[in-house]
């Protein structure tokens, strides 16, 4: 996966003002609609998008039209509008590919907030300023079109509403996805957001759209969904059993980066505008009842897991080397648990150290336990199971306390601003150099 993403502070999601960005040349709005072989539905798709614009929309705004490898007369066709239109250019690239397309003329954009719609404008045109107004304000940094809410109306074959829906329940119980519609051909992104994200992002084609959406929903990244009134386009060119098969591909090639902690998504993390949880407030301890909380889900699962793990090692062991396994095997999943899911550290950076500093706290555990375990064979003699188990679950309790408080004050401290010290990647100081500026001229723009 690509990680040379931009390392420098980020500005805030501030309400963008129509007049002084107007001053300045560049318009608010730059539309991209990626098109290959599109010679016959290109020229109604821009005049229509192009009067839409014109007559609804209150800031200054571009359309481009990305031709990635069009063999047809898609190439005349875009360059005649670009002559006839002044608001509108072409950009023509040599290699197919729509994620590719994307990426190139969104990176070189001087436009703040970025859009792109299919040509054959099977959603609505009254959702374009809904779904960009939340990038204007400084609200969102992403903006989605769905036609899987519930207000939305669409018009499709079942088999499309099958594998849309399908594809949907995959990225949520795959990637953990929350949003609800990836394939939707109407999203939008704030420039500096696109300029951070998209290196991240590996796929140039279908599967482009997912991605993006993915590490920026992990990231933590605002993102905006609008219902949308969408009708299908029967002649659509797109292969959707090639398509599909590239999209499961791109899900398990993401999902195995995730999983590994192979994405810096800590560069991303919460860097726009004033995030209310970073404010220092007298007497409310920063994070401390998200911690408490996940720190409580970690515990009885890893408990769970521990007693599971006690039971069947005691099969074949005596109670001290069951609980001594038990306890070793449990605690190194609830440190990568509490890593991750309670103190927000992503990234290998740390990880080992994390594990040894979270072997101290087994240690100390592990005394705790054992020691009642001795206390109770000495008191009692042969316990039933039943009566170690009832002991073991106290005296875990008790370790349990420690645990959080040795996590939290020793394991993943907090530096000043809120941030485990430990993540790799965090944000660079505000003495960084700044990104590299993109916002020279498209050298293709005919």
């Amino acid at each position: 996966m690509r990680t040379d993403t931009p390392w420098s502070t980020l500005p805030a999601r501030d309400h963008l003002l129509a007049g002084a960005v107007d001053a300045a040349g560049a318009p608010v709005l730059d539309v991209v609609v990626p098109v290959y072989n599109e010679e016959k539905d290109l020229e109604p798709c821009v005049l229509r998008l192009h009067d839409h614009l014109a007559r609804t929309f209150p800031y200054a705004f571009r359309i481009t039209v990305a031709d990635n490898a069009s063999t047809d007369r898609t190439p005349q066709v875009a360059a005649r509008l670009a002559a006839g239109l002044p608001r509108v250019r072409s950009y023509r690239l040599e290699e197919k590919g729509r994620g590719r397309a994307l990426r190139t003329v969104w990176s070189h954009s001087d436009a703040p907030v970025l859009a792109y719609m299919d040509v054959d404008l099977s959603t609505d045109l009254n959702a374009l300023l809904p779904l960009v107004a939340p990038l204007i304000s400084g609200h969102s940094d992403l903006a989605i079109g769905s036609r899987l809410a519930r207000s939305s109306r669409v018009v499709r074959g079942s088999k499309r509403e099958f594998i849309s829906r399908v594809y949907n329940l995959i990225l949520r119980s795959s990637l953990a996805a929350r949003f609800s519609d990836a394939q939707c051909g109407f999203k939008a992104i704030r420039r500096e957001v696109a300029q951070r994200l998209l290196p991240m992002v590996e796929d140039t084609g279908w599967f482009f759209d997912t991605e993006m959406l993915v590490l920026a929903e992990r990231a933590g990244l605002r993102i905006h969904e609008v219902p949308v009134d969408w009708v299908d386009d029967p002649d659509s060119t797109v292969h959707i059993v090639r398509t599909a098969t590239e999209d499961l591909k791109g899900v398990w090639r993401v999902g195995r980066a995730l999983a590994v902690g192979a994405l810096p998504l800590d560069r991303l993390a919460r860097p726009f505008g004033d995030d209310p949880r970073d404010r220092a407030l007298s007497g409310v301890p920063r994070g401390l009842a998200r911690q408490l909380v996940g720190f409580c889900v970690v515990g009885v699962l890893s408990t769970l897991f521990y007693l599971v793990l006690y039971s069947l090692f005691r099969l074949g062991a005596g109670p001290q080397m069951a609980n001594g396994g038990a306890l070793l095997v449990s605690a190194v999943a609830n440190t990568a648990a509490n890593r991750r899911l309670t103190f927000g550290v992503r990234g290998r950076g740390g990880a080992v150290r994390h594990q040894a500093q979270g072997l101290v706290v087994f240690a100390i555990g592990l005394a705790l336990t054992s020691g009642s375990l001795a206390a109770l064979g000495a008191a009692s003699g042969s316990p039933s199971h039943g009566t170690e188990l009832a002991v073991l679950i106290a005296a875990n309790l008790a370790a349990t306390v420690l645990r959080f408080l040795l996590f939290r004050a020793w394991v993943f401290p907090e530096r000043a601003f809120g941030a485990p010290s430990a993540t790799t990647g965090s944000a660079a100081p505000a003495s960084a150099g700044r990104a590299v500026d993109t916002h020279h001229e498209l050298g293709n723009v005919r």
